[in-house]
């Protein structure tokens, strides 16, 4: 519970220390005497959202330190979590807003987060505002109300793992199916790399292999067909060879009778006799010269292939391996895709008939409470002087959503005779504020909460309306520590804790001071709120009266 809270240049707060008891406390002052800056301030160290303008005119920043007792097991469980210590089950938040616009917290003098305060703070502390009563205005918020009326969240947190489940199930399935339309032409390209490439069965490095091969063999042709070519020069028909006997057959018949031409016919015989061993020993190089005609042409064929590819692929042979490889990896993962369109499909089919069948026992589950709850809510407000009211509960089926297939909204009629409409379209601003009450007490042993805090809820009532809402309030106050800020005698005579908000002049500045009532703080206060200032001797004896019939109530 908030124990106490300490403010310091807050607006016109110069300085307060403001104790709380844990049962019903009850704020109350003259109109702009500083009540919705304390509210604002408890709104800080509790994170939310603040602006420069709080902090009083004139200092550099505005401190706010609440100290919380008697924690729940949830916040000692975050506050473990986070490595938080609190001795003694108790904390200390602070929130400091400097003039310049920035702001620090801390949890126990240890530096935090803003969102830290701010989640830490809503398991503290429950605000109910004038704004607050929107809610009722807005159906979209009832199903939340009825489930926090039932209290066991057990259906609803199952069946929202299997509604999370289905729809990351069905997100995936939509992202597989969009792909695999543009898996269908990826994968004829793949497959095409697979079949051109994979033909081949190419190792590493092998063009270059194959190209010193060719150019070995290559070579050896060339070579084979140039010494034959030579032989057939010497040896051939008409060759060298032929055309040597031919000159020496014409002037055979004239060596006897020239000396000179003996000599040169002896020349030319050796010249014949030279050139037919010079052909027979080129034939016996050609013959030695290993020559495979069809390896040749396999690997001219080959290199072919390859170079074609290398071409088409713009890689190297190491790079066509790879993009071989690449290619049967992916199209296998295209083709598992397809396994997993077929496998997600089942899932997400049987995902829909557990999570169908779930929303219908969570229906089931709200129908039964919401009878409950408009029993509870419909004699909360008899109550609070609002007799003859008829709350109900419509309560239909529709599309599964994050909470379930339930649609729900609360109907009011306020008149004998008229039927139960939409609360947007009955209820008045007093009206507005009784509902909520009557939603907060019959909620308030529901969650662990220990602090609720209602500002103004009076709005728009009076009479005896306003003090069933103060008993209604120290009744609620009974389980869960209350602060109200109130402007009606009627619910401040029903405070454990009275403290009154006041502003003062000190020198030039307005100040505003609170302060801790007695019993006859009280009267006097009581007595202000029924018939102003300076009340008369009578107004203080009515109420007194008044106190002490409450403490009867």
């Amino acid at each position: 519970m908030l124990k106490e809270i300490y403010i310091q240049n807050l607006a016109v707060i110069k300085e307060a220390v403001i104790p709380f008891d844990k049962r019903l406390n009850i704020f109350t002052g003259e109109t702009g005497a500083g009540k919705s800056i304390l509210i604002n301030g408890i709104n800080a160290v509790l994170g939310q959202r603040c602006t420069k303008d709080i902090v009083r005119s004139g200092c550099d920043k505005a401190v706010i330190t609440a100290l919380f007792t008697e924690l729940s097991d949830e916040v000692c469980s975050k506050l473990d979590e986070l490595g938080i210590a609190h001795d003694d089950n108790e904390i200390t938040v602070t929130r400091e807003i400097s003039s310049d616009g920035g702001s620090v917290s801390r949890i126990n003098n240890r530096t935090a987060p803003v969102a830290l305060l701010k989640e830490i703070g809503s398991m503290l502390i429950n605000i109910h505002g004038q704004h607050d009563n929107q809610i009722l205005l807005d159906s979209g918020r009832h199903l939340q109300i009825l489930d926090d009326f039932g209290g066991d969240q057990s259906l609803l947190n199952e069946y929202r793992v299997t509604f999370r489940e289905l729809q990351q199930t069905a997100r995936r399935l939509g992202e597989l199916k969009n792909q695999e339309r543009s898996n269908i032409e990826r994968g004829r390209y793949l497959n095409e790399i697979i079949d051109d490439i994979g033909e081949l069965d190419l190792r590493d490095g092998e063009d270059e292999e194959l190209e010193k091969e060719y150019g070995l063999a290559k070579n050896s042709e060339n070579t084979v067909i140039s010494v034959k070519n030579a032989v057939s020069s010497i040896i051939g028909e008409g060759a060298a060879n032929d055309m040597l006997v031919s000159a020496e057959t014409e002037i055979a018949q004239y060596i006897d009778s020239n000396t000179a031409l003996n000599s040169l016919y002896e020349r030319l015989s050796a010249a014949e006799i030279e050139l037919a061993d010079i052909a027979s020993e080129l034939e016996g190089l050609a013959d030695k010269i290993e020559l495979d005609g069809q390896r040749l042409e396999y690997l001219g064929t080959r290199l072919s292939s390859i170079n074609k590819l290398k071409r088409k692929y713009a890689a190297d042979c190491e790079g066509l391996i790879k993009l071989y490889d690449d290619a049967c990896r992916e199209i296998a993962q295209l083709e598992s895709s397809g396994d997993e369109i077929k496998e997600l499909t089942e899932k997400r089919e049987e995902l829909l008939r557990k999570v169908t069948e779930q929303a219908k026992a969570l229906y089931e589950y709200r129908e039964g409470i919401a009878k409950i709850f408009t029993d509870r809510v419909t004699s909360e407000l008899e109550f609070l002087n609002m007799p003859g009211v008829i709350i109900k509960v419509l309560h239909e089926k529709g599309k599964l959503t994050v909470n379930g297939m339930d649609t729900v909204e609360f109907l009011i009629s306020t008149n004998k005779g008229e039927e139960p409409r939409p609360i947007s379209k009955i209820a008045s601003g007093g009206e507005l504020s009784r509902i909520m009450l009557a939603l907060k007490s019959v909620i308030a042993d529901k969650d662990s909460i220990p602090t609720m805090i209602f500002d103004e809820i009076d709005t728009g009532v009076s009479g005896k309306a306003a003090q069933k809402i103060g008993v209604k309030l120290r009744e609620i106050g009974r389980i869960r520590q209350v602060i109200c800020v109130t402007h009606l005698s009627q619910i401040a005579v029903m405070a454990d804790n009275h403290l009154l908000i006041e502003k003062q002049i000190a020198g030039e500045r307005t100040e505003t001071h609170v302060m801790q009532l007695d019993m006859e703080g009280k009267i006097a206060e009581i007595a202000r709120i029924m018939g102003g200032d300076s009340p008369s001797s009578l107004m203080l004896e009515n109420a007194r009266a008044e106190i002490e019939k409450a403490v009867c109530l």
